[in-house]
């Protein structure tokens, strides 16, 4: 699809995914989640790129959902669009007035966008470069590492718009930041600073504008330069998907998988020959087409 919302750029194994619309502190759109959601497409299907890096244009992230529908905005009866932004739907009310919970457009857009960025086979690292709130910072929670500018600021900002907290962060968030802080967050839906996004566990770090890019590309060159992408691509799956396991004997069935799959393989040992020689290793292994034949182990979610 042709971008308007958001720029893809590949470089060196390190694609940056940039959020485009600084005019309007890069609002968030039903445009703009079809157009991150094809972009992680591009970047899954794409064997030269190794890490995603997320950030915005101008001197925002994202600062939320775009407003300018007024009060309609989350209203999606009232409006001509899916909750997609671009595409009309038939309504989810029925005949009777009762709705059907299940119909695709009460699905909320930006658990689309967090859910397709929980599935990406290539890290994902968040360069946050300004204010980000509502969506802007929901959107952030799937993200593996998330690295704040000073100027960043970050809001749960959903029960003073009279909404609640949205795109799967009821489950991302206690996950990152504990049960506390998360109701806390939501609670009073306060507008915090990077320090305290730092304290609370949020981010992993907070440096000085002109540092976050440098600093972000850095962090992507150690995983692209060092790194098997099909040994990465399946940890961050079991890492990831582990957090809802019941028992470590989940974690054990799949460890010793993917422990027997990948010995198997070129890349284990190109792995231990290159630190045994010396040298830098060359993984053969590619994620597009040699991922160990057990993945999927885990059964796929319709919404429903």
């Amino acid at each position: 699809m042709e971008r308007l919302e958001t720029k893809l750029e590949i470089a060196d194994g390190i694609a940056i995914l940039t959020l485009y619309r600084p005019d309007k502190l890069n609002a968030f759109t039903g445009r703009m989640m079809h157009e991150i959601i094809a972009a992680f497409d591009e970047t899954d299907a794409n064997d030269d790129v190794k890490v995603v890096i997320m950030t915005g244009a101008g001197r925002a992230y994202c600062a939320g959902a775009d407003l300018s529908a007024g009060a309609q905005t989350f209203d999606y009866d009232s409006r001509s669009e899916d909750a997609g932004g671009d595409t009309p739907q038939s309504s989810p009310v029925r005949a009777d007035g009762s709705v059907d919970y299940t119909h695709e457009a009460v699905r909320d857009g930006g658990g689309r966008c967090t859910l397709r960025i929980f599935e990406s086979l290539k890290p994902v690292i968040g360069a946050i470069n300004g204010p980000a709130v509502g969506i802007g910072v929901t959107m952030q929670l799937p993200m593996d590492i998330r690295i704040a500018s000073t100027n960043a600021k970050f809001g749960f900002v959903f029960a003073r718009r009279g909404i609640v907290p949205e795109a799967c962060s009821s489950w991302f968030l206690p996950r990152l930041v504990g049960i506390s802080r998360a109701m806390e967050w939501c609670a009073t839906g306060r507008v915090f600073g990077a320090q305290e996004a730092l304290e609370g566990g949020l981010v992993r770090q907070v440096v000085e504008p002109d540092e976050l890019m440098p600093t972000a590309i850095a962090l992507a060159r150690e995983i692209v330069d060092n790194t098997a992408p099909v040994s990465v691509a399946l940890t961050r799956q079991m890492l990831w998907r582990m957090l809802g396991a019941d028992h470590p004997m989940e974690a054990h069935k799949i460890d010793s998988r993917a422990i027997y799959a990948r010995g198997r393989q070129g890349d284990a040992k190109e792995g231990v020959m290159s630190f045994l020689e010396k040298r830098p290793a060359v993984y053969p292994d590619k994620v597009s087409t040699d991922m160990p034949d057990f993945v999927p182990w885990w059964a796929e979610r319709p919404y429903e």
